[in-house]
This record gives structure tokens, sequence and C-alpha cells, in this order.
């Protein structure tokens, strides 16, 4: 149980017993600004800077040597990122590659374990899940040549927040023999909760449906154990939790059980690394989660990442779960002692209070949240506004402080209490 106070100096005293807060220090904090939106682009850390400018350093003094460079070729650079990232993940290292995009390696992953026969034609997803996850799926489907609007199938959500296993599960027994794949989200981007992977995993296995998962939300701020677990695939992006920097290479996750299945969509880099340079008219895929490379690897999109894997390794993900959850829990206390969630204010804790049950974000839940949001950046704190009525605050394990969420806590009292928000149209921006 936390004991937590609403004062100021609680959360300082929150601060000087944190045990992670010196990897604060680590990172590019913005200037004069309370950060909250690791959830959608993670700050620069100064080791993901230093691995950046050693890489630009290498294709300065080495050209195109820099791929068989003596200690840090480019060539392997993909399964290099993926043997360090497989810890976080629960994994072996070969089950692990960094490369290409999330939405490209759901496209080669979905088309390797989607494949219907007979009445099993269906995937079986969720109407909360990201949107391009869902028109990727519907892609994957209409090149099967079958209709999505038969073949995709959504479990409902009963409050527009979360999905409850028990629905999946339904869903899952009541027309097991109709689905050939399942693909869910294991945190959701609108309120936080997080699925019990664990348990999804083993129902699915139950009536031998291949599942995966898509972490872009979990990874970097929620352990997970995919071998343990069972879970055939999962993909995931590095930009958010994971800190890589804007368009960063994604990664992806095969089980080791699966490795003898084709890629869907065979390319250069998926090729058998001591071949790959025969240049071979017949494909060779390479053993483990590297055969699903596809194009050659974005090098300079890839090394922050190991700057930032090189912390995760010293703080340990273990350590960062549970700091994590404390902040969010923080805030979650803070919104409710402080009356935020009663009038005037009348926000609302869209996230589940079951620390087992939620991610690393709080969606604060607002009529008037589009205007609170742009209030909260004129003061310099930076959360994301997702419609129709969603603040995310997303205070991070790694550079995130308890003072900082108390501060951010005040302020959604002070802007309501001095009407700032409505100096602002309720509507988003282009970019949310």
């Amino acid at each position: 149980m936390n004991d937590f106070r609403t004062g100021k100096n609680g959360a300082l005293e929150l601060d000087r017993s944190d045990p992670l807060a010196h990897f604060r220090e680590r990172f590019h904090l913005l200037s004069g600004k309370i950060y909250m939106d690791g959830n959608s682009l993670g700050l620069l850390s100064k080791d993901g800077e230093e691995s950046l400018l050693r890489v630009l350093n290498q294709w300065k003094q080495c050209g195109i040597e820099g791929w068989l460079d003596q200690d840090n070729p480019w060539y392997y650079y993909g399964e290099k990122l993926g043997a360090m990232q497989a810890p976080l993940v629960g994994a072996k290292e070969d089950e692990v590659v960094v490369t290409g995009s999330t939405t490209i390696n759901l496209h080669t992953l979905v088309g390797t374990f989607y494949q219907p026969k007979g009445r099993r034609s269906k995937i079986l997803a969720d109407n909360l899940n990201f949107p391009s996850d869902i028109y990727a799926l519907e892609s994957q489907i209409r090149l099967k040549n079958l209709d999505p609007s038969e073949n995709l199938l959504l479990v409902k959500s009963r409050d527009g927040r979360m999905i409850e296993e028990k629905d999946i599960i339904d869903t899952l027994e009541r027309r097991s023999g109709e689905i050939a794949l399942i693909l869910l989200p294991s945190v959701y981007y609108r309120s936080g909760q997080i699925l019990d992977m664990e348990l999804l995993t083993a129902k699915a296995h139950q009536h031998d449906i291949p599942i995966g998962f898509d972490c872009s939300h979990s990874i970097g701020a929620v352990p997970h154990y995919f071998d343990r677990w069972e879970v055939d695939f999962a993909l995931w992006c590095n930009y958010k939790h994971m800190n890589a920097g804007p368009g960063s290479t994604a990664s992806l996750y095969v089980n080791r059980k699966q490795f003898g299945k084709s890629a869907a969509l065979a390319g250069w880099w998926g090729y058998r690394k001591d071949k790959q340079f025969d240049m071979l008219l017949d494909f060779e895929q390479a053993p483990g989660a590297g055969g699903w490379q596809i194009s050659s690897p974005q090098i300079l999109s890839s090394a922050p990442l190991e700057g930032s894997l090189n912390i995760f390794a010293e703080a340990g993900i273990e350590n960062v779960r549970e700091k994590s959850l404390k902040l969010t829990s923080y805030l979650i206390f803070l919104l409710e002692e402080k009356g935020l969630t009663r009038s005037p204010y009348n926000y609302r804790i869209g996230t589940p209070k079951d620390p087992k049950r939620r991610g690393g974000h709080v969606a604060v839940e607002h009529n008037s949240a589009a205007s609170i949001t742009k209030a909260l950046k004129k003061r310099g704190i930076i959360p994301d506004f997702r419609p129709p009525d969603i603040i995310r605050l997303a205070p991070i394990a790694l550079y995130n402080s308890f003072h900082e969420v108390w501060q951010v806590t005040e302020a959604l009292k002070e802007i309501i209490d001095g009407g700032e928000h409505k100096n602002y149209q309720n509507v988003r921006d282009t970019i949310a």
C-alpha cells in the first residue's frame, strides 16, 4: 500500500527515496517544461545520442566499410539490438530482431501466421485497437481474397474504454472453429488498460489458434515473458517508452517454436547472413527472427535504441515497472484526493485503478479535454489528447519525477479555477 500525501513535500519526499531518480540525468529534458508524453515519443537519452554519434562517425570515417567494422558492424546491427532487447520481453536472443516499422512488421507476421483454411478464415481482434492495426488486418484478409466485413471479428468494448478478457474468451470459445488468428494489443492506447496476455495465449492455444500482440504501448514500461507465456509472435515500435527517436526502427518477436515457418514477405535482409552476398536467386531464410527482416536496416534510425537499451539493462525492467506503477498510482491518488474528480472540476479517470490492469499512462477524461490540453501546453506541460475527451498523461519512470506529477495535478486544478481553457477551442490540432 502506497503511503501518499497530497502536499508538495510529500512529492519531494517520494523523489528523495526514489532508487531510479539518478537516471533522469541521463536524458535531455526539455528546458522549462514538464514532459508527460513519453508514451507517444520518448525523450532522447544521452546514451542514445552517444550511440547515434558513434554510428555517424563510423559512416564519416569508414564509408561502406562500416558494414563490417571490426567493433560495431552494421551488418549484424538488427540482430545485436534484438539480443539486447530480448530480456525486456522474456525471449531468447535469436527470437527478437530490430527491423522495419510497426505496420510493416505487422503485415509480414500476420501474413505468415494468418493461413485461412475451410471454416477457419477469421481474424479475431477488437474495436479499441490502434486503427492502423485494423487497417492492416483488413488488408491481409483482402490479400487472401476474402471479405473483411465477414472475416474480421471485432470484440466490442462495453464502455468505450476497456475490453474485458472474458468477452475475448467468450468470442474465442464460441467461434473457435472459425478463427484462424488472434491479434490484440498488449496495452490499449486510449485507456492504458493492459490485457492478460498469458491467459489469452493459453486460451487461444487450447483451440490451436495462433496469437500475436502489438506491444507498442507496453514495451519499456511493462515486463513481458513471451517465451514463458508461449506467445507465437509480437511486434512493437521503439519510439515510445523505448526512447529510440521519431520514426525509429521497430522490433518483432517470433517464438522459437515457429522458426520453421516461411516469412510472408521475403526480402534481401531476411536471407541467412553467411550466404546473403552469394546473390543467389533462391531464397534461403535466415534462422531465427532475423528471417522476418525485409530490407536493409535503418542504421541511423536504430542507433539511439542501443544507448537506451544500455540504460534499461542498468535500471532493470522490473524496477522500471515498479516505479511506473507508483507514479501512475500517485497521479490517480492526487486527482481523487484533491477533489478533481468532483464538481466543479469533473475530471474522470478512464484507466484501471487496479495496478495489475494498468500500463504506463493514465487517461484523464474531461468534456473540455482538447482545450485543457492546450492550456497545459501554454503552461509548459506536454501531455497529449485523444478524441473525444482524453488527456493522456504518461509519467515515465526513467525521467519523470513525483514532483512533476504533483505539479501537473496542480495545473489541472488551476486551469479550471481560472477558466484558462476557455481561451482555446475545444477541438484537436492537426496532430493530437
